[in-house]
């Protein structure tokens, strides 16, 4: 019988959405709160919430509430299958996931101190952006 996690695993990275965050994970070494990944991914609240719910309920990310905020963290894989999907979404060309990377940045930059002071869609946030 195949790991159900690993089922789950591949089902929650079949969405593009989903993919894009899972691989911004994979390359920024830092956690990210849900308002960040509403700005970076350009989505809603409920989006953004459920996709990272999906990722987390898959055994790929860990999740930890501060204050108001939701962070995730990219999860440790030990089993061997788990770390060739880690491994193989991790070679994905970067150009694919340029505007997304350069969006993080952008978003990350925000941060006093290293943690997340500004909410989604700020006015903070729109500036960064030139709008």
């Amino acid at each position: 019988m195949i790991d159900e996690q690993y089922i789950n695993a591949l089902k929650a990275l079949s969405d593009q959405n989903r993919l894009r965050l899972f691989w911004l994970f994979l390359h920024i070494d830092d956690c990210i709160a849900v308002a960040e990944a509403m700005d970076i991914i350009g989505d809603t609240h409920y989006n953004v919430s459920r996709n990272l719910k999906m990722l987390y309920r898959a055994g790929l990310l860990n999740h930890q509430k501060q204050g108001k905020w939701v962070f995730y963290t990219l999860k440790t894989q030990a089993q061997t299958h788990c770390q060739y999907l880690v491994e193989s979404v991790r070679s994905l060309p970067d150009s694919e996931f340029q505007e997304v990377a350069r969006r993080c940045r952008l978003r990350l930059s925000l941060r006093i101190d290293g943690e997340c002071v500004v909410g989604p869609d700020s006015e903070e946030w729109q500036n960064l952006l030139g709008k």
